[in-house]
């Protein structure tokens, strides 16, 4: 039995589905809403090799290394994004949070809030995580404030740590929340997603 088991979970609006080959053509349009591939410090898959990105997520689960969901809106079922549980490591009871990209048109709304808050209260509250960990390119600054924005702390630097698509080597920024902090950060969460616009 895998430590992350199949499961679609969904709350205010947005659905979060086991990533599938059937979310191609959907996941190959939210890329393209901002043609976000051509960003050197994120994963998304540039359109000719979505098809490709999805085989290698699920190649990935059947490892039992990386759970890749599809982000949907719940009431159009447009595709919006994907993000993974990732670094599996069910001795310790921990996961990580990653590969998370989204449409430009739905980034700085609610749908990332929205998400985290799902895969976390998944892993800590279902999947019984010690520590739920992210990690980020060193000149990454958006995606190093939204973490940071989620109470998770900095547990350092890894230099020389992997390539980025254009070739150059980058630094990656490790990130982790215990779980004993997961009820503070769940209600900042919350509190965030409740308060007006």
């Amino acid at each position: 039995m895998a430590f992350v088991e199949p499961i679609t979970l969904s709350l205010r609006g947005v659905t979060l589905a086991p990533l599938a080959l059937h979310h191609e053509a959907g996941l190959r349009a939210a890329a393209a809403d901002g043609e976000l591939w051509q960003l050197r410090v994120t994963s998304v898959p540039e359109p000719e090799h979505t098809r490709r990105y999805i085989e290698d997520a699920l190649a990935m689960r059947e490892a039992g290394n990386r759970f890749a969901f599809a982000v949907i809106d719940s009431a159009s079922g447009q595709m919006l994004g994907s993000s993974s549980y990732h670094d599996i490591l069910p001795a310790v009871k921990r996961v990580e949070i990653g590969y998370t990209w989204y449409a430009k048109s739905v980034q700085r709304s609610h749908v990332n809030s929205t998400c985290k808050l799902l895969m976390m209260t998944h892993a800590f509250e279902v999947l019984g995580c010690h520590v739920v960990g992210w990690r980020t390119d060193n000149f990454n600054f958006a995606s190093q404030a939204a973490i940071e924005r989620l109470g998770a702390k900095k547990d350092g630097i890894i230099r020389g740590h992997a390539l980025r698509r254009d070739g150059t080597i980058r630094d990656t920024v490790m990130y982790s929340l215990r779980s004993g902090e997961w009820p503070e950060a769940k209600a900042q969460l919350l509190y965030v997603l409740d308060k007006p616009h």
